[in-house]
């Protein structure tokens, strides 16, 4: 039994659903018997150009266009896998060759865009002296990639997307004649997942017609093509904007468990935002097209959370190189009357969020993320980030410590050009300071910790010369 899609395939031009700014010009041409040597027909996949073209094809000979016909006077080719000079050259030597029953030798070149450029030369000069009996009519999904000197010599004609309301009355037809029960809420969605394509549509309803003897629901047409529902969309959505990480966490575990391809979220998530787009939702529809294998999930995840401040301590130096973990001794003194001493902190001190938000807008150092930090550097520069990865790191009050591991780290983090980079990355109220290779976050800067003790202690600490404070 024959698919939907084939069976419901036009056979005349007044047949073709959704395309009269093509069907209607060339319906005039074939009454007035004005018929042009070659043809370009540009659009989207699924829309009717090689079905147009057959229809053409058959009509400028009198044939009786059946889906199953082959006429030795019409020759389809596929540009894919025809796409070499070799393939143009035996074009070129048949095409001189009179047709055998009807008035014109009709050659329907399909993805014309793939011929190489070779192949392209080739065909240029059959389209400037072609034989009287000699009809080209090229189908492509990328007009860009057709040279200029072809789409010159050829009448251009341009198929759209068909519209929502056309699709769902051209379907609603067909579910009448084939005594498909299926409910308005799952044919919106054959429609919409359609995407404009008849093939395509037809293609999913006839994979949906067998579903259930009774009326095809939402929710059957939704299982059965692994779907997300649109309130779990709608509610991925929503987490994104209060940025929790760990509800957007949840629902796309959810969503994934359900069976639904990551893919398919996307997808769904594209469309939704395309549909009610708000400024909010810009930063993430910038970032999901980039969502592609490998790891999608992964990269998914990361567009959603992407720019959510980090939530952990205000600061955490790396452990150093030996493993050992560098654990803070000293609690701060209650803070003194003198205002020199109301804005100091102790370095390695973490503090819980509620205390950097206390702080007040002067000390925005402590609120510096080294995920966050990290994160823009990559937005700016990937290389720089692949190195500064390389690195150990401290904050020091309103200064960022970064020891490299290696000379040649060093090197690179300190090029003129790089360490702007990094500037940027941390923001005006925090200093960068690049260490060399043989210093380690416990010893390069005892001197400043010194320092800023005897700051906040009033003078009581000194450095003895050895040792730390710690």
């Amino acid at each position: 039994m024959k698919s939907l899609y084939r069976r419901y395939r036009p056979v005349k031009l007044s047949e073709v659903i959704g395309q009269p700014q093509v069907t209607e010009p060339l319906a005039r041409s074939l009454e007035q018997g004005k018929v042009n040597h070659a043809y370009i027909f540009i659009g989207p996949r699924g829309c009717g150009k090689t079905s147009v073209a057959r229809i053409l094809a058959h009509e400028v000979n009198g044939f009786k266009y059946e889906i199953e016909d082959d006429y030795v006077d019409i020759i389809e080719i596929d540009g894919a896998s025809n796409r070499g000079i070799d393939n143009i050259r035996e074009l070129r030597e048949k095409v001189a060759i009179a047709p055998t029953r009807g008035k014109y030798k009709v050659y329907i070149i399909d993805e014309v865009h793939m011929l190489t450029k070779e192949a392209f030369n080739a065909l240029l000069k059959t389209l400037e002296e072609p034989p009287a009996h000699a009809i080209f009519i090229m189908a492509t999904t990328d007009a860009y990639k057709v040279p200029v000197t072809i789409t010159s010599r050829a009448q251009t004609y341009t198929f759209n997307l068909v519209s929502s309301d056309v699709m769902t009355e051209h379907l609603k037809q067909i579910c009448e004649k084939e005594q498909i029960k299926i409910s308005d809420d799952a044919l919106a969605i054959i429609v919409k997942r359609g995407g404009g394509s008849f093939r395509d549509s037809l293609s999913l309803l006839d994979q949906v017609s067998s579903l259930s003897d009774d009326e095809i629901t939402k929710d059957l047409v939704i299982n059965a093509m692994g779907l997300p529902q649109d309130e779990k969309i709608a509610e991925l959505l929503s987490t994104y904007l209060t940025s929790d990480i760990v509800k957007i966490t949840t629902v796309l575990k959810d969503l994934l468990a359900s069976g639904v391809k990551i893919e398919t979220v996307v997808e769904e998530l594209i469309t939704a935002i395309i549909e009610k787009p708000t400024h909010e939702l810009l930063p993430l529809l910038a970032k999901l097209p980039e969502v592609k294998a490998p790891y999608v999930e992964a990269k998914l995840l990361v567009a959603l959370t992407a720019g959510i401040p980090f939530s952990g301590p205000a600061s955490r130096p790396l452990a150093p190189s030996n493993g050992s973990q560098v654990e803070p001794k000293l609690q701060s003194k209650p803070a003194q009357s003198s205002k020199n001493t109301a804005a100091k902190e102790l370095p390695h001190i973490t503090r819980t969020q509620e205390q950097i938000a206390d702080s007040g807008p002067n000390n925005q150092s402590s609120c510096f993320s080294w995920q966050t930090f990290t994160q823009r550097v990559q937005e700016l520069n990937d290389a720089v980030y692949l190195q500064l990865m390389k690195a150990q790191h401290e904050l020091i009050g309103e200064t960022l410590h970064i020891y490299p591991r290696k000379r040649i780290v060093k090197t690179i983090l300190s090029r003129d050009n790089n360490k702007p980079i990094l500037i940027e990355a941390a923001g005006r109220n925090v200093k960068i300071t690049i260490h060399d290779e043989n210093e380690t976050p416990s010893n390069a800067t005892k001197d400043e910790t010194l320092s800023k003790l005897s700051a906040i202690m009033g003078g009581e600490v000194e450095n003895d010369g050895g040792g730390s404070p710690f």
